[in-house]
């Protein structure tokens, strides 16, 4: 199944499927990170999936292959309980508007609502307690999870997976002060979001004010993720937990994103650029990874904080020195 190597005995009887630190006799792990070199040589584990040039002698049987990370999955698929499956059809407590069309093999589950002029695509799933609103477009394949709500003429792709809590184009946060008083600025856009994009639980992107707000193909966004109007996010980009991304951001393709990390506004972060957790962005960067706030490069933060570390010492030899002085 692995297509991989084995080192050890074929005929040893595995059961089970747990982490390095978990594992115990009769169980497989897997190794593909060297900073876990140390629970590697701890485990019970009975084998373990390594890379494959692994030369270290272990006690549990090695099985060689090029991809331990996923190799481990499957076999944890293979000892996983089967999927839960939904039949299709509505619900009869289901809402569905009278003008909405349905694509085939489409499940509609307990208490969702459907409303008028909504286009839903073959074999896709509204979880239970679901809100799709008016004239929004969903593809082929999307998985929406109980207790979602996707507003009014959003556009969905294919095989989409949004998560429980999440909110798909609530109003951009707009407004100016008129007379004294801060007054709404109408946000008229959408959210337009790609094929292969998951997002996660109880994370929000805004439509936008106009135009569009952009997820572009194969995003991947964690939970608690905040995306504003007019944000666009390129193709294959991972944005982690707590991140919060304001207006008219531009980021590229393959950006990395830390958690609890903070974007402002109208600036632009190009393709392939990393961002530590916790970073502020306040200016357009491009490429690299960068960390702190305000972030520079993480060579660069690196060098500061071993500076700030060491001020307590060179303090003690300033005073020395102004003792010896007599200053």
């Amino acid at each position: 199944m692995s297509r991989g190597e084995l080192i050890g005995d074929p005929k040893l009887k595995i059961t089970g499927a747990a982490s390095l630190a978990e594992a115990t006799s009769g169980e497989i792990s897997f190794f593909g990170n060297r900073k876990y070199i140390g629970l590697l040589r701890k485990t019970r584990a009975s084998a373990v999936f390594v890379p494959p040039d692994f030369a270290e002698s272990l006690a549990p049987a090695q099985v060689r292959v090029s991809n331990p990370t996923k190799a481990f999955e499957q076999v944890v698929l293979k000892f996983a309980p089967k999927p839960i499956t939904y039949a299709p059809g509505i619900h009869p407590s289901a809402i569905v508007g009278s003008s909405v069309r349905l694509g085939e093999r489409v499940s509609i589950q307990p208490h969702a609502v459907i409303e008028d002029g909504s286009k839903i695509g073959d074999n896709t799933i509204i979880g239970a307690g679901s809100y799709i609103g008016h004239e929004t477009t969903i593809g082929s394949e999307c998985l929406i999870y109980p207790l979602v709500t996707i507003r009014e003429r959003s556009r969905i792709g294919s095989r989409v997976i949004i998560h429980s809590g999440a909110v798909i184009g609530a109003d951009g946060f707009g407004f100016e002060m008129v007379d004294g008083k801060q007054q709404k600025i109408q946000q008229l856009g959408i959210v337009q979001i790609d094929d292969d994009v998951e997002i996660g639980a109880n994370t929000t992107v805004d439509r936008a004010r106009f135009g569009r707000t952009w997820i572009q193909q194969g995003v991947k966004i964690d939970n608690l993720v905040q995306i504003a109007h007019n944000v666009v996010i390129g193709k294959n980009t991972v944005i982690a937990a707590q991140t919060g991304i304001a207006g008219s951001v531009q980021i590229g393709q393959r950006v990395l994103i830390g958690g609890q990390a903070g974007i402002i506004g109208h600036i632009e972060i190009g393709d392939n650029t990393a961002i530590g957790a916790q970073s502020g962005i306040s200016k357009n960067i491009s490429g690299g990874a960068w960390w702190a706030s305000p972030a520079v490069p993480l060579a660069e933060a690196k060098q500061q904080i071993a500076w700030v570390h060491r001020l307590g010492k060179l303090f003690a030899r300033v005073k020395e020195i102004e003792k010896k002085l007599g200053f």
